[in-house]
């Protein structure tokens, strides 16, 4: 395990992780929640909308199989990382393409980006803290992303309520997504210098 045994470093980190959870959940929760009134919004209609949310969640399943592999290969915080960063590209995409068939296709390419998100969270947990309190840490993050998850969902809709265009909603996602990519950035310096340290000793 690559951590240290210093309270305070626990402590740093388990609230840095459970800060990131909340960041990437509120960008994570604005397609999911309003992909379908996004469709009806657009004229496509109710069915094309639950239909599109239906491939969204689909890509999402699999997305956890295969951070799961890549997470294997290349180390949970890079699989992190990676999702993160791929997820603020596809809140991106959704600005300029707003027809029926792109909605599908970044809808598809939402989904493969951050549904193996979270549970790359317990692991990185399971590496960076102590091994003993690994169920406890990973229930107050999940604890956080559901926070995340719920404040996401309501403030995009408050944003559209406000605006009358789910621009700004998705541009809300972009940024508290980068904030969260920020601190996982962070975070991976952190695992470098203990790697480092470890390596020497």
């Amino acid at each position: 395990p690559l951590y240290s045994s210093a309270a305070s470093d626990v402590y740093k980190r388990q609230t840095l992780l459970m800060i990131a959870g909340v960041f990437c959940c509120v960008a994570m929760a604005m397609p999911q929640v309003h992909i379908v009134p996004l469709c009806i919004d657009s004229g496509f209609g109710l069915g094309v909308g639950t239909e599109i949310l239906s491939f969204m969640l689909f890509a999402a399943v699999t997305s956890r199989v295969l951070f799961g592999l890549l997470s294997d290969k290349i180390g949970p915080i890079q699989t992190l990382i990676l999702g993160s960063a791929l997820q603020a590209i596809s809140l991106s995409m959704f600005l300029p393409f707003d027809s029926q068939l792109s909605l599908y296709i970044v809808a598809i390419f939402f989904g493969l980006s951050q549904g193996g998100i979270v549970p790359i969270y317990a692991v990185i947990i399971s590496k960076f803290l102590p091994a003993n309190e690994v169920a406890e840490r990973v229930g107050l993050l999940i604890f956080a992303t559901i926070i995340g998850m719920s404040l996401g969902g309501w403030l995009s809709g408050e944003i559209y309520d406000y605006t009358g265009s789910y621009s700004l909603a998705f541009l809300n996602g972009i940024f508290w997504n980068i904030i969260n990519l920020i601190i996982m950035v962070y975070l991976f310096f952190i695992y470098l210098k203990v790697k480092k340290t470890m390596a020497v000793s």
